[in-house]
């Protein structure tokens, strides 16, 4: 799996700050057309305080129904609680197709599994709107759950497996399984300490 960690930190670091247009085009290789996004924008006051990178591949992408490569996947936490399982598109066409299963209010039910409920997809392209020089992501209303096994506090994941469906029935599904590498944990800012962090 080929890692752009360096492009997918600065993109998730952009996603969690910025505002979301009207519309995603995420420059699917199966279609250019976009897919339109009917949510208010996001709030542009959340910044994430923790991003960990997980080395692996991609057993299952599919994003409104098509089928994709991963590059890797990310859990950014926000400082407001939210958190983001971030996957960077294997897409030629565009180093910044990045496609997000976002919730808040995760919770771990023991040592080795942590949930995370589903309210909404951020799609984000090169062709987005940009705000100091990076594209900020579409929002898009969704439900479903995203679930990771493994020791989060140890930085060992063994999978993550994510499926939502939008407001418009489309539906965007992750089968993500680790090489075993240990996560790469990188704290940008400190929490608020009443903001679970699955990594302590």
């Amino acid at each position: 799996m080929r890692l752009c960690k360096p492009v997918l930190a600065a993109t998730l670091v952009s996603l969690a700050s910025s505002w979301a247009g009207p519309w995603a085009s995420p420059c699917f290789a199966e279609s250019s057309a976009p897919i339109p996004v009917n949510s208010a924008p996001a709030q542009p006051n959340a910044l994430i305080d923790l991003l960990a990178l997980m080395s692996g591949h991609c057993k299952t992408l599919k994003v409104a129904g098509r089928t994709f490569a991963c590059k890797t996947v990310a859990y950014a936490h926000g400082d407001k609680g939210r958190v983001n399982f971030a996957v960077a598109v294997d897409d030629p066409a565009d180093e910044n197709h990045v496609v997000s299963f976002s919730g808040e209010n995760g919770k771990r039910a023991d040592d080795n599994s942590y949930e995370l409920p589903i309210d909404r997809m951020l799609l984000n392209s090169k062709s987005r709107p940009k705000v100091d020089g990076l594209p900020v992501p579409a929002e898009q209303a969704s439900t479903g759950v995203c679930r990771q096994t493994g020791n989060f506090a140890a930085k060992k994941v063994n999978d993550v497996t994510c499926s939502a469906t939008d407001s418009e029935g489309r539906r965007y599904e992750l089968l993500f399984v680790s090489d075993g590498t240990p996560v790469s944990v990188r704290r940008i800012r400190q929490s608020s300490p009443s903001i679970q962090d699955p990594f302590k």
